[in-house]
């Protein structure tokens, strides 16, 4: 993979511009963290060489100064609302992440339940936690907001939430998801610091958009993309050009409540701290992309990919016909379009030489493989196999899979009632055993790792099961909008 986006450099200079930010409050920053802690495969799509865990390693960096307060919304517990990324309910991606943290000795002091009305499950959730060794807190909807600044900074707004009791200079807040009130939490915080005369403040770390490039780079548009059932909409900060004649890119939502949070700062901390939404962020992704070409190309795909992806989500309901329609208005702004792919292009002739379902995918060296169903193994199982056998360079008459472990196996579906397609899953653990007497596949199943960030086009909607693997093995899969052949 050609790399355009220079990554030790962002380390080095995201941390020492944290750093600075801490230096201007005498005694603490409440950091919001935006985005995903780990695995931003966004970002990384899109800025070819960033490492998806960027925001970990530079908190390992800071974590003598850090401590991480998580918030998780009182209403995604009792309605056991599920990270359709990782299929598991925000509850425990939350403790799924409190353990990483730990075994990265990155200190977690609290968790807050915010918008707490009363939900069911809330105590049970917070035994959980308090059994880690973790304090738990409860905070409530604001009274008043967003227009009586009075009443939200009083006993009876920020004054109601629970104070949550920290240690260190640098205070991460973050979530398991969006909508978890962090900027909630954090002026909560800042209520009470200063009520309590310690003089803390407030700053917003997000990778997207990037306020210093323009706002139709690719990058930037690559973010509208992936937003784009949120209807969040990249626009020059306003406020930001009347207080420095310099253009900067922000988004709908920050511009919007950026009135309402500048009057709560300073009604909080007696100053006048920020004049602009995007002088809240600390971001300097923009200062590390080393090839603006590459990085350009990569964005362009992401669109593509996201407008397939947001049309399979309307055809299983998920979504309104409006948000391809709003990526498809983003391509006709770049000038392009589905066949920029190569591997659209071959997928959707391939089905129509063979009238049978396809996947295609292009290798690293730009040849593009295809795999259809055979009698035994599903379209995503041929693939896989093909390419395997073309980066080993093992020929087409060879077979990887032995007899003696692919009848049982069949044998077994059969007795079950199953479909006997051999799916994605079970032909990697089929290798697996095969491999212990054929050193061949070994090699094979080494060069599995090549496929990472390939580009592949399926004729229909896979299952989760098949499509979850491809998305693990790191392939950038996409898929027509249109149901499986019978």
């Amino acid at each position: 993979m050609k790399k355009g986006f220079d990554n030790e450099k962002y380390l080095k200079i995201q941390s020492e511009e944290i750093k600075k930010r801490i230096a201007l409050f005498d005694s603490k920053l409440y950091l919001e963290f935006g985005g995903k802690l780990f695995d931003d495969f966004h970002a990384s799509r899109v800025l070819p060489g960033f490492d998806p865990n960027s925001k970990i390693k530079i908190l390992q960096e800071l974590k003598d100064d850090a401590e991480i307060i998580f918030c998780i919304n009182a209403s995604d517990i009792e309605k056991k609302k599920v990270r359709a990324d990782y299929g598991i309910t925000y509850d425990m991606e939350l403790i799924r992440l409190i353990n990483i943290l730990r075994d990265l000795n990155i200190y977690v002091s609290s968790v807050v339940i915010t918008l707490y009305k009363g939900q069911d499950g809330i105590d049970k959730f917070r035994s959980k936690i308090e059994d880690m060794n973790i304090k738990t807190y409860i905070h409530y909807p604001t009274l008043g907001y967003p227009a009586d600044i009075e009443t939200i900074v009083s006993e009876k707004g920020y004054g109601k939430n629970e104070f949550i009791k920290t240690t260190r200079k640098l205070v991460v807040v973050t979530a398991p998801g969006p909508s978890s009130g962090k900027l909630a939490t954090c002026l909560s915080q800042l209520y009470h610091e200063h009520k309590n005369n310690v003089k803390a403040g407030y700053a917003k770390y997000e990778t997207f958009p990037v306020w210093n490039l323009a706002l139709k780079h690719p990058v930037n548009m690559a973010y509208e993309a992936a937003t784009a059932d949120l209807h969040d909409i990249n626009m020059i900060d306003s406020f930001h050009l009347e207080a420095y004649n310099e253009k900067a890119v922000n988004y709908n939502r920050d511009l919007q409540t950026f009135p309402i949070l500048k009057n709560i700062l300073e009604k909080i901390m007696k100053n006048d701290v920020y004049k602009s939404p995007t002088d809240m962020g600390v971001n300097m992704v923009g200062h590390c992309i080393s090839d603006e070409n590459i990085v350009k190309d990569a964005s362009k795909k992401e669109i593509i990919r996201r407008y397939f992806n947001s049309l399979v989500d309307v055809k299983m309901g998920k979504y309104d016909c409006g948000v391809p329609k709003s990526i498809k208005v983003l391509m006709n702004e770049l000038k392009i379009n589905a066949n920029d792919r190569k591997v659209y292009n071959a997928c959707l002739e391939k089905q129509k030489k063979e009238n049978k379902d396809v996947i295609a995918l292009e290798l690293p060296n730009g040849k593009v493989i295809t795999g259809k169903e055979t009698d035994i193994l599903s379209c995503a199982s041929t693939l896989f196999i093909n390419a395997i056998k073309e980066l080993t360079n093992i020929p087409d008459d060879v077979y990887l899979l032995s007899p003696s472990v692919l009848e049982p196996i069949l044998d077994l579906k059969k007795q079950l009632g199953n479909n006997t397609i051999l799916q994605l899953d079970e032909v990697l653990i089929a290798l697996s055993i095969c491999k212990v007497t054929n050193p061949i596949i070994v090699t094979a199943l080494d060069n599995m790792r090549k496929l990472e960030n390939c580009d592949a086009h399926a004729s229909y909607i896979l299952s989760n099961e098949e499509l979850k693997i491809l998305k693990n093995l790191k392939i950038n899969i996409t898929c027509e909008a249109m149901f499986k052949k019978i």
